[in-house]
């Protein structure tokens, strides 16, 4: 009988729905309130309480997506950091990094002795980043 091959899809974009989902509800309460606020106020016509709805969501959009924009990256400038100090201390202190290195793979449930065959592979090519 033949076999249908297995394709597992999984979902990429978790990051992007989330900025999303919280980008719009962030963004949509504060216009509306403005909005409510202004309806309560019986001097202001409607059309003024629709262009400071339209102002607020201009102006909200604006500061929501810069304040994404610095977020990403920062996280990315921190990342660039961390990882040349990572290079740094591999060649300054490798066996304090190899040390690092065991300790996450012992968190994982492996034993100090099949570790240490893994990480001193890994030490074997510290410029690739890869097992060679």
């Amino acid at each position: 009988m033949p076999q249908t091959p297995h394709i597992e899809r999984h979902f990429t974009s978790s990051e992007v729905v989330r900025d999303i989902v919280i980008g719009m509800s962030d963004g949509l309460t504060v216009p509306f309130a403005l909005a409510a606020g202004l309806t309560g106020t019986k001097t202001i016509n409607t059309a003024i309480i629709v262009t400071a709805g339209l102002a607020e969501i201009a102006a909200g959009s604006i500061a929501m997506g810069l304040g994404g924009y610095l977020a990403a990256r920062s996280d990315a400038e921190h990342y660039a950091k961390e990882r040349e100090r990572e290079k740094k201390e591999v060649a300054e202190i490798p066996h304090e990094e190899m040390r690092e290195v065991a300790e996450v793979f012992q968190a994982y449930g492996l034993t100090e002795d099949e570790t240490w065959p893994i990480v001193q592979r890994c030490a074997g090519s510290p410029k690739t980043g890869s097992i060679s």
